[in-house]
């Protein structure tokens, strides 16, 4: 597997999660022998749901006068 941010090469690692209320202490995932990027089902399925940027749309700012 191929980093998306360094394009480093990414290892398979058991992660520890001692603050998760779920039962579940460990999870599966990838870090980057490179830049330290990981990546887990829960990180990746983030990045795919994220809503695309408005592109060319300006914010109107409200002065409060007319």
């Amino acid at each position: 597997m191929e980093c998306t941010r360094c394009h480093g090469t990414m290892a398979q690692e058991v992660f520890d999660d001692l603050r998760d209320d779920t039962g579940t202490i460990y999870f599966s995932g990838w870090r980057c022998l490179i830049c330290g990027e990981i990546i887990d089902p829960v990180i990746a399925a983030h990045r795919t749901d994220r809503p695309k940027p408005l592109v060319g749309k300006n914010r109107t700012i409200s002065t409060g006068r007319r």
